[in-house]
């Protein structure tokens, strides 16, 4: 599936981003079809929206993103969509939770592109 044929939801208690990584993702020619900065939203907007692809930051404030991904998994969405786990700390600081959750990956905010949500992808 192209960068292009993909929508994505994304998670995240940060307003700015929420509105940068929209940019970056529109850019590369994805449809964002909405943000969420809660479990109970993103579980409203993904049944809404059906994305293939939910970002979901692991803080959320006083919500932890590895609750929504669980939460995500087990709402029977159709399709099941990739859920791809961000932060801006390091990938070692989540690993072992990463691996024992239901996201396909963790990826750095700072690293955020089409191009390394793509390779997560090819890799889930």
């Amino acid at each position: 599936m192209k960068s292009s044929d993909r929508s994505c939801l994304i998670v995240d208690d940060s307003d700015a981003f929420c509105t940068a990584a929209r940019r970056v993702l529109e850019a590369a020619g994805m449809t964002v079809v909405g943000t969420a900065s809660s479990l109970g939203t993103a579980v409203t907007v993904a049944e809404a929206t059906h994305p293939d692809l939910v970002l979901v930051d692991i803080d959320l404030g006083f919500e932890s993103g590895f609750d929504v991904v669980e939460v995500l998994h087990a709402a029977g969405l159709a399709p099941t969509p990739a859920i791809i786990l961000v932060s801006t700390h390091d990938e070692e600081d989540f690993a072992d939770l990463v691996e024992s959750s239901s996201a396909i990956g963790f990826l750095s905010k700072f690293d955020l592109s089409a191009d390394s949500i793509a390779r997560i992808l090819s890799r889930g």
